[in-house]
């Protein structure tokens, strides 16, 4: 049998439209050696030889227990209750297909409208969604769902927000007649000056990360004054890790109208970078906007408790030029995750781990802050990480910190070169008060012998 490769019609009207000749074009952003490999295999081995070969390969990894780690820049290491592995271990769980069928997908559809429950509870909203793939794409479709409220096409960004999240934005509003506008920071916060200036009535929606990037908490009930005298403009907060919340005041009491963010840092380990959930939150009256699944809660005809898909608006359900987006599934073990992780630290425990947080991340910057060699680059009030500046070779450094099994922090001039010699320094609960003595006196050598 043979297939004929002769382009349709439909696909003339594609590459005019895209301004391509071919299909292949479509790739031509992928590098040639990634989109088309050279691939040199071996001779070949049998099972046992490779088994061999794989275990001498993985010998040489480190093993990330044996190093205390101060890197945190969205994805962040906290201790997990053996209950949430215990539990998330549960075949029917970790095997369970998408709840279509609510007669026998109850048990899911419940922890979902659990994890919504609680996603409401920390952030003050009103309704939240089944769970989203990440923090990022959960912010970039709060961007899309704004434009869709009041169709605004220009969006104030603020650089103070994940540089991650910022590129998945741009992304996601690529291709689409939607601009982003970025507002500059000054002492590692929102430049509320600066943003006054940039807003005006075209703009759709104001976004400000808190705590943000540089781990400082933004002013955002200025920044919520500011916004609402545009009475169409949509404040939107991002939170990439929500362990403040059980310190601080939820997003809503700041007037927030979107609050995205990810769950990463309840239950779910830093596993390379994912799987994560983005969680996804926001006022009753924008309901039928959400992307992705929601779950209700109702009555069967017996009277008891039943759980379905409710506010169905999917592109797999209606017509697409309808759909709030193509969102094709949740991320609901990493949800249930979370569930478990928030049911069994509860509101006392998310306080104290909180606490800890905080008071370890202050206890360390003040010691790095009193040395020769470094200080603090912004003096703003932050939660667990921090900003810290010097004018030593921050490479080395690094180098020097990790043969001493630390991994000392994110180095912030790729992603803002004018934070050259910046690094951003982070401390949980599972950095303990000796691992940061043994950070801050190594440091200390370095500064002394400088």
């Amino acid at each position: 049998m043979t297939y004929s490769l002769k382009i349709t019609k439909n696909q003339e009207e594609i590459y005019k439209e895209l301004g391509i000749s071919n299909y292949k074009e479509l790739f031509n952003a992928i590098p040639k050696e990634v989109f088309e490999p050279e691939i040199r295999l071996d001779e070949s081995l049998s099972e046992k030889e490779i088994k061999e070969k794989l275990t001498e390969i993985g010998s040489a990894n480190k093993n990330i227990s044996d190093f205390a780690s101060f890197i945190g820049g969205g994805a962040y290491y906290h201790y997990i209750p053996s209950l949430v592995k215990a539990i998330t271990g549960i075949s029917s769980f970790y095997t369970a297909y998408t709840p279509y069928q609510a007669e026998i997908s109850q048990g899911t559809l419940q922890y979902i409208f659990d994890f919504q429950s609680l996603v409401c509870r920390l952030t003050g909203m009103e309704v939240a969604n089944a769970s989203m793939y990440d923090g990022a794409s959960a912010l970039a479709e709060a961007v899309l769902m704004a434009n869709r409220i009041n169709g605004k096409k220009e969006f104030i960004i603020s650089k103070t927000i994940h540089p991650e999240y910022m590129e998945t934005c741009k992304t996601y509003l690529s291709g689409k007649d939607l601009r982003i506008v970025e507002s500059d920071y000054d002492n590692g916060v929102t430049d509320l000056e600066k943003l006054k200036n940039l807003i005006n009535k075209d703009t759709g929606a104001v976004v400000i990360q808190n705590p943000n990037f540089f781990g400082c908490f933004e002013e955002l009930d200025k920044i919520n004054d500011i916004v609402k005298n545009f009475p169409d403009c949509l404040f939107i907060v991002s939170i990439v890790n929500p362990m403040h919340l059980g310190l601080c005041v939820p997003p809503a009491v700041n007037g927030a109208d979107i609050v995205t963010g990810e769950g990463q840092s309840f239950g779910n380990p830093v596993s390379f970078g994912g799987p994560y959930l983005g969680f996804f939150a926001t006022k009753q009256k924008f309901i039928r906007q959400l992307p992705g699944r929601i779950v209700g809660k109702t009555t069967d005809i017996k009277g008891n408790d039943a759980y379905v898909l409710t506010f169905q608006t999917r592109e797999q359900h209606i017509r697409k030029n309808k759909a709030t987006s193509n969102i094709c599934s949740n991320h609901s073990l990493n949800a249930l995750a979370f569930v478990v992780y928030l049911s069994s630290v509860g509101e006392k425990g998310l306080r104290e781990t909180a606490n800890i947080c905080i008071q370890r991340a202050h206890y360390l910057s003040e010691k790095i802050n009193s040395l020769n060699s470094f200080k603090l680059r912004f003096n703003s009030r932050f939660f667990n990480e921090f900003v810290v500046q010097t004018d030593m070779d921050t490479e080395k450094l690094q180098n020097i910190l990790y043969d001493s099994k630390i991994l000392g922090g994110i180095l912030l001039e790729e992603y803002f070169p004018e934070l050259r010699g910046c690094i951003l320094m982070t401390v949980t609960e599972m950095n303990s008060v000796k691992d940061i003595n043994r950070y801050f006196n190594i440091l200390n050598t370095i500064s002394d012998g400088d």
